[in-house]
């Protein structure tokens, strides 16, 4: 069994300085699936660092359950347990098979490349607008006014929401989901007051979707069945809480690491200035190199032997997806070092990387999120020119997921 004696991977503090990179590099040296401490939480862990073992954990959910101890890396407090065991009944990331498959086949449909390609126009004009905002003033708060925005207007448009909402689900998503960041709640009672705040809002737009259906989603949730059982009232309001997050932090989050990442690699963002046919290569390494997502959980259902590591039944596995983009058996030597040409040099890379998972519980929406960070980088590269910090990057206190709370930047303001 390897211990890891370098840094705790489920410490909320590890990351509010930026991704330890190196001290990742150094968790991965003791192997592919590494057994560690969490003192903490007190509760123990298989951290999963390489890709070979994630890929196993993922396709394999018969032996590691998402929904036994719930889908998040977080231990419940004693006092959030009932909501919790609420939220892992009704949201499909905490569903195991054959319960899983048949839910997300009622969203499947929503989020195919033929639907995300029928958005392409909307979000281009919705992406050029965004940058008009910022661009003749020369500065801006990145992370609020532009990398939070095409995310937000997308899933809102998605789900029938009015956008003259988007700045109250902007903080509604921040607040349930860095609880434990105290610039964005001093206590989890605001995160779970949040979520019942949400929770109304689903109920009411689902009232006005029925009777003036607008939004396929909502209308796909609201007429679904399973083993001819419609979709519950509660099951729909945490479905829409779980595509409100998942379709707008991470897209942001991505967005967020992909500028800072060019303006510490100001040759690289030149050469896409240059050669701005380059950019859905340089999206891939963007999210290979600063995942959103940091970690889900998976519990053994039983004891479970892999490569000389002895899982046993009950055991909390973390799925460290950040750690796995940058396994170097996977992306070779130099796979800590940002490069937007990775893709030119291995044309398999947007199969390799794990950043939208793997397996039953691979992201619905990667194909969106893919598509939004294209529009978005095709327009603010050429408009945005020689950008810089114009302040301290500031990161949230979360091991869940990779978010920039504050980046404020400067450039050469349009005339």
């Amino acid at each position: 069994m390897s211990q890891c004696p370098h840094v705790n991977l489920l410490s909320l503090d590890a990351y509010v300085g930026g991704m330890p990179y190196e001290e990742l590099a150094k968790v991965r040296q003791q192997g592919s699936m590494v057994y560690m401490d969490d003192p903490e939480n007190g509760v123990p862990c298989w951290a999963v660092v390489k890709r070979d073992a994630l890929d196993f954990v993922s396709q394999h959910p018969e032996l590691f359950s998402s929904n036994l101890k719930g889908a998040f890396p977080m231990e419940v407090p004693p006092e959030e347990v009932e909501i919790q065991a609420v939220m892992q009944e009704n949201i499909i990331i905490a569903m195991d098979p054959p319960k899983h498959m048949k839910y997300r086949k009622i969203l499947r449909d929503a989020f195919t490349p033929k639907a995300v390609a029928d958005m392409e126009s909307w979000l281009r004009k919705g992406a050029r607008q965004i940058v008009d905002r910022v661009a003749k003033k020369g500065r801006c708060e990145f992370v609020e006014e532009v990398a939070a925005e095409l995310p937000l207007m997308a899933i809102l448009e998605l789900l029938g929401v009015p956008q003259e909402d988007r700045k109250q689900f902007f903080d509604w998503t921040n607040t349930m989901t860095f609880a434990d960041d105290p610039d964005v709640a001093t206590t989890r009672d605001e995160a779970n007051a949040a979520s019942f705040e949400v929770i109304a809002y689903a109920a009411e737009l689902a009232a006005k979707q029925r009777e003036n259906p607008t939004s396929p989603v909502v209308q796909a949730l609201l007429n679904g069945e399973v083993d001819g059982e419609p979709v519950t009232e509660e099951m729909f309001a945490w479905m829409f809480i779980l595509i409100m997050v998942g379709g707008n932090e991470s897209t942001r989050t991505a967005t967020s690491h992909g500028m800072r990442l060019l303006i510490e690699h100001p040759d690289q963002l030149q050469h896409l200035v240059d050669h701005p046919e380059d950019i859905p290569d340089a999206i891939e390494e963007m999210l290979r190199y600063n995942t959103a997502f940091i970690a889900m959980r998976r519990t053994a259902t039983q004891d479970v032997e892999w490569n000389g590591h002895h899982i046993k039944k009950g055991d909390k596995v973390v799925l460290h997806y950040h750690a796995v983009n940058h396994d170097e058996d996977v992306f070779g030597d130099d796979a800590l070092r940002f490069d937007i040409h990775r893709a030119k040099r291995m044309p398999s890379m947007r199969r390799e990387i794990r950043s939208f998972g793997i397996g039953e519980h691979f992201c619905l929406g990667m194909n969106l999120a893919r598509m939004e960070l294209k529009v978005i980088f095709e327009e603010l590269i050429p408009r945005l020119r020689n950008p810089e910090f114009a302040g301290e990057v500031r990161y949230m206190r979360s091991f869940f997921i990779n978010t920039i709370k504050a980046m404020p930047i400067r450039f050469d303001p349009e005339e």
